[in-house]
């Protein structure tokens, strides 16, 4: 069994207090941070360049957990990782879900010694890509639709979880499983029982008082 893991996305850091909510999230028993890039293409909504993702790299010693959510992974992948990505997860959308293709972007980021890991859209199957869960450090189930923060948890995505849990166990791998989308106060619990090692919060642990709410889901 994995350690329980959260990792708050800063898409919904406060950026008028930035260095405050850093320091918070230093103190605070998060091990991970989550840092959404978004493309303006791949998802209507435009977010983080590889200069902001290297001003937290300075100011944090939380791993680095880049969701690139753009449609050129193979492009962007190697710039974040010099950029100071721990871990780079893509969409297989983004490859036009070619299981070669994509097997081939995670080969390349393990060969950099950064993390590597998949995600899917709530729309695309995932025992498709069984294939490749022995190449990953991760998979990343979306529990919204990408693209924007504040979204209600779709529990219909649990299925995917509870089928990657059952590969893991089948197959003798050690990935974690990611979850990342309307995690609250109570959607995590539903999370962590279908088979989650990793939360990714955003609204919930910005709007409340960072450390109690990192500390509380991990309860």
């Amino acid at each position: 069994m994995n350690e329980l893991i959260i990792s708050p996305s800063v898409l919904s850091l406060d950026y008028a207090n930035t260095k405050e909510q850093i320091a918070l999230l230093n103190q605070s028993k998060a091990k991970w941070l989550h840092f959404d890039v978004m493309d303006g293409h791949f998802v209507p909504n435009i977010s983080f360049g590889p200069d902001i993702l290297k001003a937290f790299s300075k100011s944090t010693d939380l791993v680095l957990d880049v969701h690139l959510m753009v449609s050129d992974p193979v492009f962007y992948a190697p710039i974040f990782i010099k950029a100071g990505a721990d871990m780079v997860v893509f969409h297989t959308e983004a490859l036009d879900n070619d299981v070669k293709k994509i097997a081939a972007l995670l080969k390349d980021i393990k060969a950099q010694n950064v993390m590597c890991g998949f995600t899917v859209k709530p729309g695309t199957p995932i025992v498709q890509f069984e294939s490749l869960l022995p190449l990953v450090d991760m998979v990343l189930i979306m529990s919204v639709e990408p693209g924007f923060g504040g979204q209600s948890f779709m529990e219909n995505q649990l299925s995917k979880v509870a089928w990657l849990k059952e590969k893991r166990e089948s197959l003798g791998l050690d990935y974690r499983i990611e979850i990342d989308g309307g995690i609250n106060g109570e959607t995590y619990k539903k999370a962590l029982e279908a088979g989650c090692d990793t939360l990714v919060a955003g609204s919930y642990v910005f709007k409340n008082d960072i450390i109690q709410t990192i500390e509380g889901l991990l309860q």
